[in-house]
């Protein structure tokens, strides 16, 4: 692959197909790397600043992160990183070209913010992980709270790309969905009237999944050609309509819900207790919540936003926008 050596900054920048990468680490190391890879988009960048002052603030681990962002953001979510207690961390500056989802995303005006670029990253992890046989994405959404090692070391059955945290897993969850009217099945995601939906031959009542939490074999993920199988569903709902964001949530979730149906590994539970954005107004125990590993505010209600709930457990591992662009919305502000 023609790879094209800049010097930018701190670091060379590779061009790689479809991602710019930025390489702040040190080429010496010999201990384990945990790649970890996270979004940083537009107007929602504090999100991805709190999620990664988490996951260096509880573990010992050799963290490296993978910070993805569109060119317009990078310089920001650079600035923000190199003037706070951040500066400290090992990280990648990876530019996303939206140019590769061109053609293969349905527009859908009910939740647009479903459809920004960031959110499909996650189906294109091997351009973006070289070197690397596991990786670990998350949302910018979420705060880790246990050591990112134990996640890590989620065993992937033979044959497995990647490992999620099955909708149904948790009995602890399930008061919170059906307080909020959630769907936890295939139902909920794709479209059933739509023939080629049914020709997969998959229950409608089959438990779901949430890709926000990713555990990935990146050499079964290319044996498997993933993300071609990815794109293949995107573009045949550009076509066909076969899923929206009305109704389960995410344009990015249902192909994934196609390609990885009944093969793909679980997460601990623990490792992903998620719904926290569902509602304004319906919380967890605060006792379950400290016990949790890892929390998502999957949803409209971002922490950093109001109306939201359990925003203190998130604003403890928020760190200020020493640029002032970006702020918090709470009630007095």
């Amino acid at each position: 692959m023609l790879r094209i050596l800049l010097f930018i900054l701190f670091g060379g920048i590779q061009q790689m197909g479809l991602f710019l990468v930025g390489d702040l680490e040190s080429p010496e190391e010999t201990e384990e790397e945990i790649p970890v890879v996270i979004c940083a988009a537009a107007g929602r960048m504090g999100a991805a600043v709190a999620a990664i002052s988490s996951i260096y603030s509880n573990t010992e681990a050799n963290v490296l992160f993978y910070i993805v962002g569109l060119k317009t953001t990078i310089p920001h979510i650079r600035k923000w990183i190199e003037n706070s207690k951040l500066r400290e961390i090992k990280f990648r500056v990876v530019e996303f070209n939206p140019m590769v989802l061109k053609g293969k995303i349905r527009q859908d005006a009910s939740r647009p913010e479903l459809l920004q670029p960031l959110n499909f990253v996650r189906f294109y992890l091997p351009l973006l992980i070289q070197k690397h046989e596991k990786v670990i994405y998350l949302d910018d959404d979420v705060i880790v709270q246990g050591d990112i090692q134990e996640l890590y070391d989620t065993k992937l059955a033979p044959g497995h790309a990647a490992a999620f945290s099955d909708d149904c897993d948790l009995p602890s969850t399930h008061e919170m969905i059906r307080s909020v009217g959630m769907q936890n099945t295939y139902m909920g995601f794709l479209d059933y009237r739509k023939q080629a939906i049914r020709d997969l031959g998959i229950s409608p009542s089959t438990c779901s999944f949430n890709p926000g939490v990713i555990v990935a074999n990146m050499t079964e993920w290319k044996h498997q050609r993933i993300t071609k199988q990815l794109e293949k569903w995107m573009q045949r709902n550009v076509e066909e309509n076969l899923y929206s964001s009305t109704l389960g949530g995410g344009v990015a979730t249902s192909p994934m819900l196609i390609v990885f149906h009944g093969k793909h590994s679980s997460i601990n539970p623990m490792w992903h207790i998620r719904h926290l954005g569902w509602s304004p107004d319906a919380r967890y125990s605060e006792q379950f919540l400290q016990e949790a590993k890892l929390l998502h505010w999957n949803g409209r209600y971002k922490p950093w936003d109001y109306p939201s709930v359990h925003t203190d457990l998130w604003e403890n591992w928020f760190i200020p926008d020493p640029s002032g662009k970006f702020k918090l919305t709470r009630p007095d502000s």
